[in-house]
């Protein structure tokens, strides 16, 4: 029997700390040393056991990726976008792992260029992505990053596009680049031992890179955001830093990269802003006396604070997106562009920028997603942005905003798929302290509330995040809505569905209410007959793997199947050491333990902290070597310290990718393994046969 094998055991090394007076004892924190060969030796002996335990569903897991591949189109492009005289687009080839970008110029019925395919440049690598790919602005050039270990740690490269030879130009651990309009100078920004990107270096095209001038250097550890861009006219360059809660934007004229960057706004302490140029005036969005965002205006000839003007108020009830660090308004000659969210929904508001007259897109779906797309014409009245559904697949369509017609020019085609079979609708939690909870939810028509249902539930719930519990198409649930799931997304406080003060319920000292919420919805998803819990697997992954980490400590009852995916699960030891890439940043959304109150509350979440003897329901939680964000050991130490104290015999699995980061797996069909593995356990958790 599968059972009868013996689950690795770490040994205990005790390291014993003091803290405002408590003392902890942490049995495994040596695992944290990946010099050490035990460590290399555990983490091998645990995937070994996911193997050996997850074996007899190799032929389901076979099943699966064949049928996730038969919903991919293999061979198939993106819209093509028009900049200048040229038309680029991605496109993918039946059997390759990655993309091929290309262009063509004046038609499109002219001859193809290959400016990158990245097949060629993965070739003998296990892991490579590239993270951004810019031209330059006379089209000669291609800068590029990339990255081979999932890291996020990212070299340089500029390719010659009339030679096709690649330049000596390179940089290593790179984050951002953006080129000045004379297409000889690049800007780059590099990043710190804490995987910080903190320094701006401006280069010049057939330099030696030792020759780079520093242009910009931000010392404070907490700002980890680090972004270069150019505005949309084209004008300006401007570098934004952004921490948790406060942001400061610089700026110089593309036309003259050895300017010095200037402070549009100095850095306040809650205050975010983030800006766009039009003409003779920037276009600030800031949430200054405004949580859910407004935006200002103020003269490019002297944009200093005193100069600001309201253009678009506050709204308590509808919130204003970003995602950090990128803010979803933009700017073209005659509109403004503002995309909203109100009553966990997201809508397009057109915004003409000569009366202030205004307008919603209407679009087909209540409950659905919209995205920002790039709309590189200043000129036009042509809105592209990316649509899609809990049943729509992933969708592009422009919108002319003078005539308000909307035309699809890209859905992506799902083979076998028929989104008239399903049914979605929202339904609300009462939380713990009667606060309503919104939860989306799809499932095929005909479902019978008779708690037979088995039901895949999903969160996130932090950093005012509303993307990724947002109600976007995912081909993977077809494999469980067609089996009878019902497949939901809890929006809990500490995301940003509801606006930013539906963040601020969910950090810091607020921030149980996040796992409380999640609990919440579960129990009333069982309650109204969805679902019952020897029917109830859940998922989360990084933050939301945290979520996962404390919902199973506290209500360990509750659940059947638990899917953690580079889970931050050890949150009091990493927030103690702000050597660890990205702490100091953290602080403002989990708070700083070197504060006794602080320390107090995250202890009493703390997934690790709060790991009891008692019962707990079947695991698989994912690790990666080389993630930088959450570091491996995180989960190693969670299941490990699990192993030593759980009573039960349901099942624990880690699984540790040594050449992956924190995405997970960069090749398309890689992903599909992953995601058949992980729905293989979810099955066989919840005694189906595939």
């Amino acid at each position: 029997m599968a059972q009868e094998i013996r689950p690795p055991a770490a040994r205990k090394v005790p390291k014993e700390i003091e803290i405002h007076g408590d003392k902890l004892v942490d049995n495994y924190f040596w695992l944290r040393d990946r010099s050490n060969p035990g460590v290399i030796e555990y983490v091998e002996a645990e995937n070994r056991y996911t193997e050996q335990m997850m074996k007899h569903t190799e032929t389901l897991q076979k099943d699966l990726f064949e049928e996730f591949k038969k919903r991919v189109v293999e061979t198939d492009s993106t819209v093509p976008i028009k900049m200048d005289d040229y038309y680029y687009y991605s496109r993918t080839e039946k059997g390759k792992q990655y993309a091929i970008h290309c262009r063509k110029k004046h038609s499109l019925d002219a001859d193809e260029e290959i400016m990158l395919d990245v097949n060629r440049l993965a070739a003998g690598n296990e892991f490579f992505n590239i993270d951004v790919h810019k031209v330059s602005p006379d089209h000669k050039f291609l800068a590029y990053l990339a990255d081979i270990d999932g890291s996020e740690r990212h070299t340089l490269f500029i390719k010659d596009l009339v030679t096709g030879s690649l330049l000596s130009d390179t940089a290593k651990d790179t984050a951002s680049i953006e080129w000045a309009n004379n297409s000889k100078v690049l800007f780059y920004s590099t990043m710190d031992q804490e995987f910080r990107a903190y320094k701006v270096f401006r280069h010049v095209l057939g330099t030696d890179p030792k020759e780079d001038v520093e242009v910009f250097h931000e010392p404070d550890h907490r700002y980890y955001y680090l972004i270069l861009n150019k505005t949309k006219s084209k004008a300006f360059i401007t570098i934004t830093v952004e921490s948790a809660t406060t942001s400061e934007v610089r700026y110089i004229r593309a036309d003259h990269p050895n300017d010095k960057f200037k402070i549009l706004k100095p850095r306040k302490h809650m205050v975010l802003y983030f800006v766009r140029h039009h003409g003779d005036k920037f276009y600030i969005m800031t949430n200054e006396d405004a949580r859910n965002f407004k935006v200002m205006e103020a003269p490019v000839a002297d944009p200093s604070e005193k100069n600001w003007a309201e253009f678009w108020p506050h709204d308590e009830d509808i919130s204003l997106d970003f995602s950090d660090p990128f803010a979803y308004f933009d700017l073209f000659r005659d509109y403004m562009v503002l995309f909203e969210h109100k009553d966990c929904i997201g809508r397009i508001r057109i915004v003409d920028l000569k009366d202030k007259s205004s307008h919603i897109v209407e679009l087909p779906e209540v409950f659905r997603t919209v995205t920002p797309m790039d709309n590189p014409d200043f000129n036009s009245h042509i809105l592209r942005f990316g649509y899609s559904s809990f049943v729509t697949p992933s969708t592009v369509y422009e919108y002319d905003m003078r005539s308000r017609r909307l035309v699809l020019r890209k859905q992506d085609e799902i083979p076998g798929h028929d989104p008239s079979k399903y049914v979605t609708e929202r339904i609300f939690a009462k939380a713990k302290d009667g606060v309503k909870v919104p939860i989306s939810l799809v499932y095929r028509k005909g479902l019978s509330k008779n708690s037979k249902n088995p039901c895949y539930l999903y969160a996130y719930g932090a950093y005012g995040d509303f993307e990724g519990a947002s109600p976007k198409f995912n081909q993977y649930w077809l494999s469980l809505l067609d089996r009878g799931f019902v497949c939901a997304t809890a929006h809990i406080r500490g995301g940003g569905d509801l606006g930013r003060a539906w963040h601020e319920q969910g950090r810091v000292l607020t921030k149980r209410n996040t796992f409380t919420d999640f609990i919440a919805c579960a129990e009333h998803l069982i309650d109204e007959g969805y679902t019952s819990t020897s029917q109830l697997a859940v998922r989360g992954k990084s933050a939301g793997g945290l979520l996962m980490g404390s919902v199973v400590t506290m209500r360990p009852d509750l659940f059947k199947a638990v899917v953690a995916e580079v889970p931050f699960v050890d949150v009091v030891n990493t927030m103690l050491d702000d050597t660890i890439p990205l702490t100091a940043g953290e602080f403002e959304e989990w708070g700083n333990p070197a504060k006794p109150a602080e320390y107090r509350y995250i202890k009493s979440y703390s997934p690790y902290e709060n790991i009891r003897a008692t019962s707990y329901p079947n695991l698989l939680i994912t690790s990666a070597w080389n993630d930088s964000r959450v570091q491996y050991w995180e989960p190693t130490k969670f299941v490990a310290k699990l192993r030593a104290m759980k009573t039960d015999n349901n099942l624990l699995l880690l699984k540790t990718e040594f050449v992956q980061g924190h995405s997970g797996a960069s090749g398309r069909y890689d992903m599909l393994k992953y995601y058949a593995l992980m729905y293989a356990f979810v099955f066989d958790m919840l005694s189906m046969n595939g």
